[in-house]
Order: structure tokens, then C-alpha cells, then sequence
């Protein structure tokens, strides 16, 4: 089936082989899971759970959403504007030009029409209805992260160029993106592309790859950063809490946008998903900077209620003086102009008040540049 992707052969593999995260068999972590971050006494969820509706896995109706396409007609007043889409779907205008992350556009986080998990709500507006975009970052090969029917869209209807890890170049180009379309970069690698003054560079993340039952960790899985010359942009991917952070501060940060997974954590998966107590933890090693939550609000992929997420993220953060992005779908938010947050998904929950703003202390409304 075409949405299982293909193999690196050839040049592609060799250049795998060579990168010091492959371990011969495949890529691998660069460090150990830390301590705790794993709880050995808690079973991996079964098939069964996997497959249960129950428990607020997903929310009592579509989440709300705005078009932003009024909002993109106008350029970002600080030069930096986040567009959050859906997941890890997010728009990112920087000085003037747009980067996309992980775009996904299909109905279901799976390689089947009418099987896997079902996204909540349709995307905000249609692929065809995007403005064009200067460059498409990919984290990794994963089906909530790489979408294969919004790929073939990407290759026949546009030129966007395509920044991803090492290996995932194979799977774009069985579905029709063209070999001088994709870079792929191993961690610390970097590409500028061109005509825009935006570079972009892989880094460590704390993960895993495959979109079958024999490709496990054929590819490499990266967290991504976006610079220009006055912002810079972290995007986690998929990652559990590691050490590395710290070091992506030192040679990439500070950061003046962070962006970080916070859904589908587990107990049992401590050591490849953050979830949002440690994503906390991930942002302080980042070293700071507005914090807007990915990977939540769309798909059920684990057990936990589909707000969880956020609700324990408002809970937390504010004691510890996190500058939190929490837009509604399609929400264009510029992190040099954070506002209180407003919990709007409550609207979805049973039985609770309306939304009203949520102060968080030791904010400012205008941030300086850059954050440190």
C-alpha cells in the first residue's frame, strides 16, 4: 500500500549508514531513557484500550475554529505569527516568509481510509485554500506527523520545498515530491533555503520511526529549529524529556517561540513522549520563551481525556511563570503579544462554567527579543 512509504536504497542509505546515530540495524536515541521517566510498573496499553471510546477520549463536539486567512492577509506586527492547525500542524510566519510543520490534512492518523484513529474536526481551512509556503518542515515518518494524501496534494499542486530527517526523503519521494525538492538532515545539520534568509536545523529528539510492522527506526526523528535574522523557533516533534534540550539551548537557543508536544503520554511512554508536566521540564532546559502547546485537541492516541493536557499544563504553568500560547484552531497569536489565556475547550466539557480569561502571572504583554 502506497501510504506505508518506501525504503531508503541506494546513495539515501549510504548517507543513513554513515550518520553516527545509526546503529547498524537502524537509528537509535542518543542517550538512555533518564531515570523515572518510564514507569516499568504500568502495562502498555492493550489493543483493546487503544480501541475503547470511553473514559472523555474525545471531545462532545468540534472544537472551535476561525479562519485565519483574514488575520494572514496582514503582516505579523513583531515579525513573528504562530497559526495553530490541528496537532502538530502549525504556520509559522517569520520575517516575512511561512513555514509549515508536519502538515496533516487527512481524516485519520493511519496508513487505512476507515480504520485508525479519526481526527476531531476537520482542519480550519483546505490544503487549497493555504497561502503558499516558502518551506515544509517534517520531523519524522510517524502517520500523525506524515500524512500521506496531503503529501501527493503538496507534490501536484505546489513546488514547496521539503526539510525532513534523514531517510524520510524515501517515503516523499514514492508519493511525487521531486528529489531536488527534499533535504534531509541528520542532527545538528543545517539547510538555508534559499531566497528567504531562513535556515533550518535538525536536533536531538527522544523517539522512534516506522509506518509498518518491519521498518521500525529505518528513519531518523528529529526536534527542528527555524532562524531567521531576528527570531528563532523551536519545534519538538515527537520526543520524550532528555539532556539534549540543554545542549539545543547552548548552540541553537534562545528561543522566542517553543513549541512542544504536551498529548498522547502515558506512563508506560515516559521516555517517547513528553506529555505536560515534562514538557514543562523540556521548556526550562529550552531555556524559555512562549510556550504554545502541540499534538493535543486532535486525535485520540492514548488513554488520557482529550483535555488532560491542556487543563494540567494551565494547572502548572502558571505557578512557574511559563509564557503560554493557547490559541483556538486557526488563532494566528504573535508570542511578543501574549495575552491572558482563555480556556476555550471548556466549552466542550459537561457540566462547566464559560471560558474566561485566565491570568498568568509574571507575564509580560509585550516580550522582549530576544527572550532569555
Amino acid at each position: 500500500m502506497n501510504a506505508f512509504g518506501k525504503r531508503a536504497v541506494g546513495a539515501r542509505l549510504e548517507r543513513m549508514q554513515a550518520s553516527a546515530m545509526w546503529n547498524g540495524l537502524g537509528f537509535r536515541n542518543l542517550h538512555p531513557p533518564l531515570p523515572g521517566l518510564r514507569d516499568a510498573t504500568v502495562p502498555r496499553p492493550t489493543l483493546k484500550e487503544f480501541l475503547s471510546t470511553g473514559g472523555r477520549r474525545a471531545p462532545t463536539g468540534p472544537l472551535p475554529s476561525q479562519d485565519p486567512r483574514e488575520a494572514w492577509s496582514r503582516p505579523a506586527q513583531s515579525g513573528l505569527r504562530a497559526t495553530w492547525l490541528g496537532h502538530s500542524t502549525v504556520l509559522i510566519e517569520i520575517d516575512g516568509h511561512r513555514v509549515l510543520t508536519d502538515p496533516v490534512w487527512g481524516t485519520r492518523a493511519s496508513p487505512f481510509r476507515l480504520l485508525g484513529p479519526k481526527r476531531f474536526q476537520p482542519v480550519p481551512l483546505r490544503l487549497r485554500q493555504m497561502p503558499e509556503v516558502d518551506v515544509v518542515v517534517i520531523s519524522h515518518d510517524h502517520y500523525d506527523h506524515l500524512d500521506y494524501p496531503t503529501i501527493r496534494a503538496l507534490a501536484k499542486h505546489s513546488a514547496v520545498p521539503f526539510v525532513t530527517s534523514l531517510g524520510v526523503g524515501a517515503h516523499l519521494q514514492a508519493w511525487g515530491v521531486a528529489a531536488e525538492r527534499i533535504t534531509e538532515l541528520d542532527w545538528w545539520e543545517s539547510h538555508r533555503v534559499p531566497g528567504t534568509g531562513l535556515t533550518i536545523t535538525a536536533a536531538p529528539s527522544q523517539h522512534f520511526s516506522g509506518r509498518g510492522l518491519k521498518d521500525r527506526n529505518a528513519t531518523l526523528w528529529s526536534s527542528m529549529v527555524v532562524q531567521s535574522g531576528q527570531h528563532q523557533v523551536f519545534f519538538s516533534g515527537d520526543t520524550g524529556l532528555t539532556t539534549e534540550y540543554a545542549t539545543i539551548r547552548e548552540r541553537l537557543g534562545p528561543f522566542d517561540l517553543v513549541m512542544l508536544e504536551v498529548g498522547a503520554f502515558h506512563p508506560s511512554w515516559g521516555d517517547i513522549h513528553l506529555g505536560p508536566v515534562n514538557a514543562l521540564k523540556a521548556h526550562a532546559l529550552l531555556g524559555g520563551g512562549a510556550f504554545l502547546p502541540v499534538h493535543w485537541g486532535t486525535f485520540s492516541l492514548a488513554m488520557h481525556a482529550w483535555d488532560e493536557p491542556v487543563e494540567t499544563l494551565l494547572q502548572i504553568a502558571p505557578s512557574q511563570g511559563v509564557p503560554l500560547l493557547m490559541p483556538r484552531l486557526g488563532e494566528a497569536v504573535e508570542p511578543a503579544r501574549l495575552e491572558a489565556v482563555v480556556p476555550w475547550w471548556r466549552d466542550l466539557a459537561q457540566g462547566t462554567p464559560p471560558t474566561r480569561p485566565v491570568e498568568v502571572p509574571a507575564l509580560q504583554r509585550e516580550l522582549p527579543w530576544p527572550l532569555d
